[in-house]
Formats: C-alpha cells, sequence, structure tokens
C-alpha cells in the first residue's frame, strides 16, 4: 500500500514539473515579445512569411486546376476535329457500310417472306379436324347450280368486289381437292349456322389478276402468278339472304358468317383470308402449296403477261 502511494505520488510531481516548465517557456516567450523589439519584428516577419507562402500554394494550385481544365477542353476540341475530319476522308466508305447495315437485313426479310401474300404466312399448313377428314373421306360432294349473271351486277357488289360481273364462278376450273374443301365448308355453313354461301370468284386467269392489281391495293396486293386463283387453289365467297347477295363487311350478319366461313375453313386445312395481318380478305379462302406458286413465279419470269383475253380460260395443273 505505501509502495502504490508513494507511484501515484510520482506521478503527481512529475506532471507538476511539467507544468512548471511549460508555464516558464510561454512566460519567457511572452516576455521576449513584449520587451525584445527584434524578436517581436522576426516573428512577425516569419508569420507573414508563412502566410505569404500558403497564399502561393494556394494560388498555384488553383492556377494548376485551371491549366488542366484548358488541357482537357482542349483536348475534346481536338478531338473532335480530328473525329470529324476522320468521317469527312471515309465519308464515303462510311456511307456504304451504312446502306449495306440497312438493305441487307431488309433483303433477309424480303427473301424470308418470300411466300407471303397479303400479309399472310403462305407455308404454314393447317391440320384438318378428324371428323371433317371423316366427312371429307366419305362422300363426293356436289356444286350448288349457278345463280343468276345479274346477282353479281348489283352496286353493293361492284363497290364491294369490282369487276364481279365478269368473273369466273366454275366450280370444274377449280382443283379438285380444294373443291371438296370448299364445298364441305358451304354444307356446315348451311347445316351449322344457317348460311348460304355464295362462290364469288373461284379461278382467275393471269390476265385478270394483272387488271385487277392495276385497280390498287385495296384491291388485291398481288399480280399474276402470284395469287392461288390462278391454279384454281383459291376462291371469294359471300354469301345469299332474301335473294340477293351480301358481300359488305359493315353487315353484322355478314361479319358473323364470315368469322363462321374462317372457323370452318380452319378445321377443313384452308387457309382464311380474314387471318392476314395486312389486307383482311374475309371472303378468301384457299388451299396452301407454296411449291406451285414458286414454280410459277420462275415461269413467269421468262413470259409476259399476255393481254386479258374476253374469257378465261382453264389453268395448267400443277401436280
Amino acid at each position: 500500500m505505501h509502495a502504490a502511494c508513494s507511484l501515484g505520488a510520482t506521478g503527481v510531481n512529475r506532471n507538476m514539473v511539467y507544468g512548471i516548465v511549460f508555464y516558464f517557456l510561454l512566460m519567457t516567450a511572452l516576455l521576449a515579445w513584449l520587451l525584445l523589439p527584434p524578436v517581436r519584428s522576426a516573428a512577425i516577419a516569419h508569420a507573414q512569411r508563412w502566410r505569404l507562402r500558403s497564399r502561393a500554394a494556394t494560388l498555384r494550385a488553383a492556377a494548376a486546376v485551371q491549366t488542366r481544365a484548358r488541357r482537357t477542353r482542349a483536348g475534346a476540341g481536338m478531338s473532335m476535329r480530328g473525329l470529324m475530319d476522320w468521317l469527312g476522308r471515309w465519308r464515303v466508305p462510311l456511307a456504304c457500310a451504312l446502306a449495306l447495315l440497312v438493305l441487307v437485313p431488309g433483303l433477309a426479310l424480303g427473301v424470308r417472306n418470300w411466300w407471303r401474300f397479303d400479309g399472310y404466312d403462305h407455308t404454314a399448313t393447317r391440320a384438318v379436324d378428324e371428323h371433317i377428314a371423316a366427312l371429307l373421306r366419305g362422300e363426293e360432294l356436289v356444286a350448288p347450280p349457278p345463280l343468276p349473271p345479274e346477282l353479281f351486277s348489283t352496286p353493293e357488289v361492284e363497290m364491294a368486289r369490282p369487276l364481279t360481273r365478269t368473273a369466273s364462278r366454275q366450280w370444274e376450273l377449280l382443283e379438285p381437292e380444294f373443291r371438296r374443301r370448299l364445298l364441305l365448308v358451304f354444307r356446315l355453313l348451311k347445316e351449322q349456322h344457317g348460311y348460304e354461301a355464295v362462290l364469288i370468284e373461284g379461278y382467275r386467269s393471269p390476265q385478270r389478276q394483272a387488271e385487277l392489281a392495276r385497280l390498287g391495293p385495296q384491291v388485291t396486293q398481288v399480280g399474276a402468278y402470284e395469287s392461288y386463283h390462278q391454279f384454281g387453289l383459291a376462291a371469294d365467297v359471300a354469301f345469299l339472304r332474301d335473294g340477293r347477295i351480301v358481300i359488305s363487311e359493315t353487315d353484322p350478319w355478314a361479319m358473323r358468317g364470315y368469322e363462321h366461313t374462317g372457323t370452318l375453313a380452319r378445321s377443313v386445312g384452308l387457309t382464311w383470308g380474314g387471318d392476314w395481318r395486312s389486307l383482311r380478305d374475309w371472303g378468301h379462302l384457299e388451299l396452301t402449296r407454296p411449291d406451285v406458286l414458286a414454280a410459277a413465279r420462275v415461269a413467269a419470269s421468262t413470259r409476259p403477261v399476255p393481254a386479258a383475253p374476253t374469257t378465261q380460260s382453264p389453268p395448267t395443273r400443277t401436280p
């Protein structure tokens, strides 16, 4: 215990000595400042020099920052000028490369859509409903008797389908398999929904196709040898109501009939124009066979389309 007290007393005495020494030095410096002018002058001069050095260092740092900023701006300007000069020297190759970047994807899409007409993919295949397939195998359907020609020359029909009065409605000119499926659609429309369907146009000659194409894209978007009509593989249909042909798409009754037609067409493996994305052709049905169009396109590239005859001739059958 006595040892601990001795150590504590020693620590207190040491701190007291340090305090006395510090106080002595402080008082000595203060007295020298007050009583000795040379010392005071030297201290003031030293303080001024330190302040000037600090200010100079601050100014140098600010100048260095400004210099770096100017160099950065100058470098950016030189880089931009260099870039513009480089673009100017290589403008022709760059323009060609940009054109290729734009044209090549477009060409690829065009080749990819080689079989696409009226916005629909003709390479798609349609599955046939099993019940419908049994009906197709079970019996040979008979075409309905022809209707009076004057039914197809009314203002309503001509407005909706230009040149319909001169269209071919001969069932025997349709491809046999397509004719069977189309007749089955007609029969099911009558039995299931009470609609009496009418053949507006079946086979269409290349000359007539070209004539319709000249009327504008609102009539057709394809030319000669680009439509299944030229091969008896397509038909346009409407409905008979109260002794008149109803073809208007603004008629709710007719639109319901077209919807039923599309549903039945899919079930027998036909393509319906109402499924197309661009020009929806509600009354159009076709049997998709891309190889037929491919062969026709190759053949058409070597021969012009002759002038339109007064009557349409039967199509050449493609196996």
